[in-house]
């Protein structure tokens, strides 16, 4: 385990989606463990270490707003595609005009978060790499505003705006609740049968701690 860094994002909208909940959709309270780690990592990520989110910070309150999307209502067919390899000329394609669906959100608004997390250096690192390199690296992009992909919030429409958190004492939330049990992240141990993780989260005094009493159950 290496020093933490503390990554601050905040955005207009957020959806971390229920996953009990995904025709109209509708967020978890706060982001989830697997999201946080996933816009850390679209500013750094390396082969040679893993991210693990020790803590979520809240500081703006939990509020929730109704949108309506339009969205898509089919899929590309799986049976098609394979029609179209053998040489039959069925459409490999979705036409929005005619597939598109308006569909209800339950929707956070106005929010800012800090996440804290670590890395841990994996076997895949190389002879030049070092917690120090990752660390300075990691800290630099956060403070330039560098990132591999664009971070959201939940949903790529839902734009996270991102920094290094430099401000001393994080003012979460003096707010305390049980969040039920929420999605914790992916189990990708056997490739062949990935399977999700959850966990009772916690909220105490505006902090999701997930380094105690943190049970992660399939």
């Amino acid at each position: 385990m290496y020093l933490p860094i503390k990554m601050e994002v905040w955005g207009d909208y957020a959806l971390f989606t229920r996953p009990e909940m995904k025709v109209e959709r509708a967020s978890y309270d706060v982001p989830t463990p697997s999201a946080a780690r996933g816009m850390i990592e679209s500013v750094f990520f390396h082969p040679g270490m893993k991210w693990i989110v020790d803590r979520i910070y809240v500081l703006n309150p939990i509020r929730f707003t109704n949108l309506r999307r339009n969205e898509v209502k089919s899929k590309i067919s799986a049976s098609n595609l394979l029609a179209a390899v053998n040489g039959r000329a069925d459409p490999l394609y979705i036409a929005t005009s005619q597939d598109i669906q308006q569909r209800a959100a339950l929707m956070l608004k106005d929010v800012h978060y800090v996440f804290e997390a670590h890395f841990e250096m994996t076997d895949r690192a190389g002879p030049t790499d070092s917690p120090a390199k990752f660390q300075c690296m990691t800290e630099r992009r956060l403070r330039k505003g560098q990132c591999y992909s664009q971070p959201y919030l939940g949903c790529r429409e839902c734009t996270a705006h991102f920094g290094l958190w430099e401000g001393g004492d994080i003012p979460a939330i003096p707010e305390t609740r049980d969040l039920g049990w929420m999605l914790y992240d992916m189990d990708y141990t056997n490739p062949e049968d990935i399977q999700p993780t959850f966990f009772r989260a916690q909220m105490v005094n505006g902090v999701i701690d997930l380094t105690k009493d943190c049970e992660v159950v399939r």
